[in-house]
Order: C-alpha cells, then structure tokens, then sequence
C-alpha cells in the first residue's frame, strides 16, 4: 500500500510499505477514506519531536471503513463506516475509566520514554513518534486499529466522511479546550492561534455560551476565517500589543478564559521572540513560549488558561509568579476525543457544528508533500488538507470554504 512516510526534517515521501495485519484478536483493520495534515504534524515535518525514525508512517486524523477484524471485536463488523480518535486507549485501565483518555496506562509500550522524558507517562498515539508508541498512522490506504471495540466510533448513515474526518482531532481538541474554560453566559474567551484548533476552540465556545470570543493571529486568511466561520473579533498580533489591546476590550480586565492553540513553534514580535528562537535552535529550550506568556499576562484575575497546543518539553522565562498572583487555572493535555466524540457526532449530524466549514485544499495522498510544504509556510490560504488515499495522483482541488462532500 501507499503511506506518506517521514525521512527526516522537511522530507515527507508517498511510499510503497507492506500492508497492516491483524496482529491482536482486539485489532481491526480500516481503509482510510479520508485522512489530514495536523498543525501537530508539523512539528514531526520540522524536526521538533523526537524518536522518530526513517520510515514511520505519519498521520493522526483519519476515517474509514472496516474491512477486518478480530476475534476478539464484537462492537464492530466488516464495512461499518466509522472515526478513529487519535489517541490510543484500552478502555480497562483507572484513566480510562474516568475519561482520562489520552493518559491510558496500557496501549504505550513506549510509555518508559515518556516516563524519562516528562516524569510520568502517557497513552499511544496514532503516527507519532516513538515516545507514543511507534503506531502506523492513518495518512496512508489501511492501518491497524489496535482495541477496536474501544476506539472506534460509527458514522452515523448518510453523513459523508467529510462532514466527520475533523472529529478525529481538532473538533474535540478546540471543544475540550473550551469546556475546561467553564464558560459561563456573558464571558469572554480569547483564542491564541486561528489555525483549525483555533476555529475549532472559536466555534465550541460559542456553542457552550461565550458572549464574545476574540481570535488572535497575524495571517490576514486565518483572521479573516474567524470573523466567518465563528464570529469571532480579531487581533493582529503584529499591529499591536494583545494584553494591552485585551484589556482595552474588556473594560481593563482581561478575557475570562485564554486558550493556547499554537504550542510550541509560536512565534514572537519582540526581542523575547528573538531570545526563543536562539535558545530553541541550540537546544538550550525545546518550546517557543511566546504565546504562552502572553495569555498569562492578558488573562483576567482567577481566569483560566486553557493550553491544548503541543509542548514538547521545557521553556525558559514561564511567568509562574503572574499565575499565582491572579490567582489563574491553568488546564492542559492531550484532548479526550473518546469523552467527547458521540456528543460531537450528533451535533455535527443535526448540523449545529459544522467542522468541515475549514477545509481549504483536497489532495490525493501522492501529493502529501506539496501538501505538508504549504500548510507550513501557509500558502494559498491553507488552512486545513484532506488528503484522499484513493485518489488519482494527478488532481489538486482547492474548495471554496464551507463546500461539503
């Protein structure tokens, strides 16, 4: 079969690999229909994640149809459509049980290198890295699906694999990320990073009741996407100072809540921008930290922070004293897409969200690396892929916003 396959920094290639294979009897197999390019796939394309090794099959954000399975699945049969959530659980373990998903202590077996890493140790993760289990992705034609009858959810009959393939990730990323901000009617949430999670982060809380939400980016295509697709009021990071411009919309307060969607590659406009960069590129700092800084200065007194962008390890000059001053939550991690999805699904097939609202560009899988090159230098207004493996290898289809399947 085909898989996109990292070879190491900016070097992506569409290869031919042997094809998966029932290996527990709690395994499927799924034909992927639809896969996508993560923002968190960019930190594998740009070297920031370690562990990963020429070959690995990439990709986290995939649906499809069930075409094996084993002995041991009974939840599911050959031909049911369904999603995949990205991460890996087992259902048994004491995180599970409590809806801790992305934390189960059972589908890593890697979970010692996350363990020496970060102090203590995390759930397997579709197509990335090693520290997560060294699992084949889902930008590929099969993978293997290990605990099936745990981690796969049905598409419900008749809504296309379009309308859903983003609740594998950034729908319930962005929902999660609202509902730890408490969002209570009146309140005022501020969004870091207008990228999918970001809209994702915009559109749920709206749903879940913010009066206002204010998105902050510096692409004038992804500012622009806020205002449309979640109604939100814009920033433009580089034009002015965000705290100082936050406290000026909220009557010298600050928002209610501020969420992270950006993570470890954000970008900064002054000299401590500069001083990331440096310590990132020797090594002395894993994370840009830029964002994250400012949403602790910009926050209200006893506000939340709300941080699903990826950080991948330490950074430098975190202002704990600013957290324990105004008194902040700070909320973070992997989102729990298991705790989330069937809400998700019904409010996406009763239309109330309307995720595929994002896509920007629809590839075939061969083209995956023009792909990954344009959604980093974010190019023709790239905001979200689907790339299809099924595809003819020759066609490239920008949609206009908001086209279905």
């Amino acid at each position: 079969m085909r898989a996109v396959c990292w070879h190491g920094r900016h070097d992506v290639r569409v290869d031919e690999v042997a094809d998966p294979q029932i290996l527990s009897k709690n395994d499927a197999i799924v034909k992927v229909a639809l896969t996508c390019i993560c923002g968190s796939d960019l930190h594998l394309y740009n070297g920031y994640v370690p562990t990963m090794q020429k070959g690995d099959i990439l990709g986290h954000e995939f649906v499809g149809e069930i075409v094996e399975v084993g002995s041991g699945v009974t939840r599911f049969h050959v031909g049911d459509r369904v999603i995949v959530p990205f991460p890996i659980s087992c259902g048994a373990c004491w995180y599970c049980k409590h809806e801790l998903w992305a934390l189960c202590d059972n589908s890593n077996p890697n979970a010692w290198m996350l363990e020496h890493m970060y102090g203590d140790t995390g759930g397997g993760i579709f197509g990335y890295s090693h520290l997560y289990g060294g699992f084949a992705g889902g930008q590929a034609e099969y993978v293997r699906v290990p605990f099936a009858d745990v981690g796969l959810e049905r598409i419900p009959s008749g809504v296309p694999y379009e309308h859903v393939v983003l609740l594998t990730d950034i729908l319930p990323t962005g929902y999660q990320a609202a509902d730890y901000c408490n969002i209570n009617p009146g309140d005022t949430v501020a969004v870091w990073g207008c990228g999918p999670v970001g809209l994702m982060a915009m559109m749920s809380a709206r749903h879940l009741g913010a009066e206002r939400v204010i998105g902050i980016d510096r692409f004038p295509d992804r500012l622009q996407a806020a205002r449309a697709q979640c109604q939100a009021e814009v920033l433009n990071y580089e034009d002015v100072d965000v705290a100082e411009a936050l406290q000026n919309m909220t009557g010298g307060r600050g928002p209610d809540s501020c969420i992270d969607a950006v993570g470890l590659e954000a970008v900064g406009t002054s000299f401590e921008g500069v001083y990331d960069s440096v310590k990132q590129a020797l090594r002395l700092e894993t994370d840009r930290a830029s964002a994250l800084r400012q949403l602790a200065k910009a926050c209200r007194k006893g506000g939340t922070l709300s941080i699903v962008g990826v950080y991948a390890g330490f950074i430098d000059k975190f202002p704990m004293g600013a957290l324990f001053a105004k008194g902040l939550t700070l909320r973070c991690g992997q989102a729990h897409v298991h705790k989330y999805l069937p809400h998700l699904v019904k409010l996406v097939a009763e239309q109330q969200l309307n995720p595929s609202s994002i896509i920007t560009h629809r590839l075939p899988l061969q083209e995956a690396p023009t792909g990954y090159k344009m959604f980093m230098n974010k190019q023709d207004a790239c905001i979200k892929i689907v790339l299809d493996p099924h595809a003819g290898a020759t066609a490239t289809e920008q949609a206009p916003q908001g086209e279905g399947a």
